[in-house]
């Protein structure tokens, strides 16, 4: 089995993953902080960008994930999607998918979770990709387990069960004319940029 956290705007390894089969995204575990629950990378025009989303009490430790909620004391959304479009404006199929995301930096969540559950079964759907199983409970990890949990999107800390079978595969980005290929990223940024082909890439980028 392969445990997955909640993410916002989940990466391409993230989904990647989605296509062995036999995943579980852990609701029960407790809230990590500056981490792909909260955070996401995408393609800027001077390089890889990281959106955050803010959230209240974050600095409270052992803080169950469902209890976290969005602060919009912020115009997080706002920037968020401005980002996005400065970003995607110009990529192949950003105008196909805007409209059903736009809605997701209009209405307001209240806690983290359900938003990212929300915005992630739009991105699923979009991709064409299995949904996961959800654990409301902490999910223990078994021998023979991927567990990755402790994966920052930023890629600096890894903590593992089992093989990491992820080999990311390039695509052409929105600026692959002045800067080279940013790797795993934003699934976003793949779908923009490859449309109904994207889950291929998705299947290629795993050994």
């Amino acid at each position: 089995m392969t445990i997955l956290p909640l993410s916002y705007l989940p990466s391409v390894a993230w989904c990647a993953r989605l296509l062995r089969g036999d995943c579980t995204v852990d609701l029960g575990e407790h809230f990590v902080k500056r981490s792909e629950r909260t955070r996401a990378r995408i393609l800027a025009s001077d390089g890889p960008m990281e959106l955050s989303v803010p959230v209240c009490g974050a600095g409270r430790p052992r803080t169950p994930l469902r209890d976290v909620r969005i602060d919009y004391s912020k115009r997080w959304q706002h920037r968020h999607w401005q980002a996005l479009v400065s970003a995607y404006r110009s990529s192949p199929y950003f105008e196909h998918y805007a409209a059903r995301l736009e809605p997701f930096y209009r209405r307001e969540y209240r806690f983290l979770a359900d938003y990212d559950l929300a915005l992630l079964d739009v991105l699923l759907d979009a991709l064409g990709l299995p949904r996961p199983a959800f654990a409301e409970r902490y999910v223990e990890a078994a021998p023979g387990d991927l567990d990755l949990r402790a994966r920052h999107c930023e890629g600096r800390r890894v903590q593992t069960e089992g093989p990491d079978d992820f080999s990311p595969e390039p695509y052409v980005q929105v600026f692959a004319d002045r800067m080279p290929f940013a790797a795993n990223l934003s699934v976003a940024d793949l779908l923009f940029a490859e449309g109904p082909t994207a889950s291929e890439v998705l299947r290629r980028s795993l050994r």
